[in-house]
């Protein structure tokens, strides 16, 4: 973890908790360290996601009703 570091209380299930202590257990990891990175993770995901929005937005637009008619004519449905 950074050095600099923002101290934050949240509640977890408790399953979730269980499973995320025995995480860091097993990799000897801090469980703040687990959930950095799967933030991280996430996030990363979410930009990529976005990119790809961006990517597509000067597509033109169909209508859910074309759409399945493309997909008849070319066999998918």
């Amino acid at each position: 973890m950074g050095t600099l570091s923002k101290r934050s209380t949240i509640y977890l299930d408790p399953v979730l908790h269980k499973a995320l202590r025995l995480k860091a257990i097993e990799t000897s990891r801090s469980m703040s360290e687990i959930i950095n990175e799967a933030l991280k993770e996430a996030f990363a995901e979410d930009a990529e996601d976005l990119a790809a929005f961006d990517e597509r937005a000067d597509e033109p637009l169909i209508s859910y009703e074309q759409m399945i008619k493309r997909l008849k004519k070319n066999g998918r449905i």
